[in-house]
């Protein structure tokens, strides 16, 4: 059953888009009175004709009492106002009234996440963060990230993908996904970030397989606290069994917020001298914070023998062994082009199969034990020590 709040509007094609058992109320205290009759009611539709402050209102005070109660806001010819303030509130998804079979997958989404979170209430579970990280551009560190999602929800795992490059993010573009709902709209949620909340970030890939995408507007980077990386990775651990996070090619603060709540960090390099370089700095600034060498893991992308430069070089350039070897082949840059990654495509491909094998034997296992403070904190206590010197 959906309870579908008209506010004195005709149902129409909307209603039918609903499937059979829609309940059809005229105003929002009619809908207080149907979700006390049915305490097992899971989803709200709240039509065009409700204002948004009146549905952001609705939503905010069932956040509370509610959590997992989904709310869909249907408004004509939505724009960025009716996302941001929506999704502030805890309404899971806005839809054009114009887009009735939009409508219908939306619900969809939102009744699975109900069932999600009946199934597993928030801190029952404890899902693995893994950030992924090179501090040189064009290693391919996107394609891992994405083919390492792609990998682990085929376990039957439920994962999310974050895009913590903010400024020039490509997560969207390499799977194809319409940045609706981004990192931005969770600012103004702050310390009232919750499951719910974070619902409203997600853009779908496939089902059980979702992305938290990085904004797109020029200076909304800016925007994004650093502490709000925190406060996400929290929610989403409670949420999915594995939080792929990937990362701008920098030390940054918020890749520091990324690499301290995280159980693994896989660190990506090409078989080159100069990005080779760049991984030693990384590795040495990494045992400056005092991060824990066992959660480190070395990927060796692109692996072909024509560069010249085997495993075993970059192992003795490192003085680090290399957890996985990835090889070099077109057909990744091809699947790249068409936004599927290979991953999702080829399953049976070496690339694919090099992938899965890494996050099976590495990634899996049990959950993330508590750890010493570290990366941000260490950094911190030094630069108190040399203060007080």
């Amino acid at each position: 059953m959906t309870i579908f709040c008209t506010a004195g509007d005709p149902p129409g094609p909307l209603a039918a888009a609903l499937g059979a058992g829609v309940h059809v109320v005229t105003d929002l205290s009619e809908v207080d009175t149907a979700l006390a009759a049915r305490p097992g009611e899971s989803l709200v539709v709240l039509g065009p004709g409700v204002s948004l402050r009146e549905a952001s209102d609705f939503a905010a005070a069932y956040r509370l009492r509610r959590p997992a109660l989904g709310v869909v806001l249907v408004r004509h010819a939505p724009g960025i106002e009716d996302y941001s303030q929506a999704l502030r509130s805890g309404i899971r998804e806005v839809v054009d009234a114009a887009d009735p079979v939009a409508l219908t997958e939306a619900c969809a989404r939102s009744r699975a996440l109900s069932e999600s979170a009946q199934v597993a209430p928030a801190g029952t579970q404890a899902g693995k963060v893994v950030t992924v990280f090179s501090s040189k551009g064009g290693c391919g560190k996107t394609t891992l990230a994405t083919n390492l999602a792609v990998t682990l929800h085929a376990g039957g795992r439920r994962v999310c993908l974050v895009d913590l490059d903010l400024a020039f993010g490509d997560v969207a573009i390499s799977l194809r996904l319409e940045p609706k709902r981004t990192l931005i709209d969770a600012v103004g949620m702050g310390e009232d970030l919750d499951e719910t909340g974070v619902a409203g970030l997600l853009t779908r890939f496939r089902p059980g397989l979702d992305c938290v995408l990085a904004p797109v507007e020029p200076g909304d980077a800016e925007r994004v606290p650093a502490s709000l990386v925190t406060d996400l990775l929290t929610v989403l651990r409670g949420m999915f069994d594995y939080v792929v996070i990937d990362t701008p090619p920098q030390f940054n603060e918020h890749v520091l917020k990324a690499l301290d709540g995280a159980d693994h960090h896989v660190l990506v390099t090409t078989p080159d001298m100069p990005t080779l370089k760049n991984l030693r700095l990384t590795i040495e600034m990494l045992d400056v914070l005092s991060y824990p060498r066992d959660i480190r893991a070395i990927v060796l992308n692109r692996e072909d023998p024509r560069t010249g430069m085997t495993a075993a070089d970059v192992e003795h350039v490192l003085k680090t062994p290399v957890a996985a070897r990835i090889p070099a082949s077109l057909e990744v840059t091809a699947s790249v082009n068409r936004g599927v990654p290979i991953a999702a495509e080829q399953p049976s491909h070496k690339v694919s199969a090099a992938i899965r094998e890494f996050g099976d034997r590495r990634l899996a296992g049990k959950g993330a034990q508590e750890r010493p403070r570290r990366g941000l904190f260490a950094l911190q206590r030094r630069r108190s020590r040399h203060e007080a010197q």
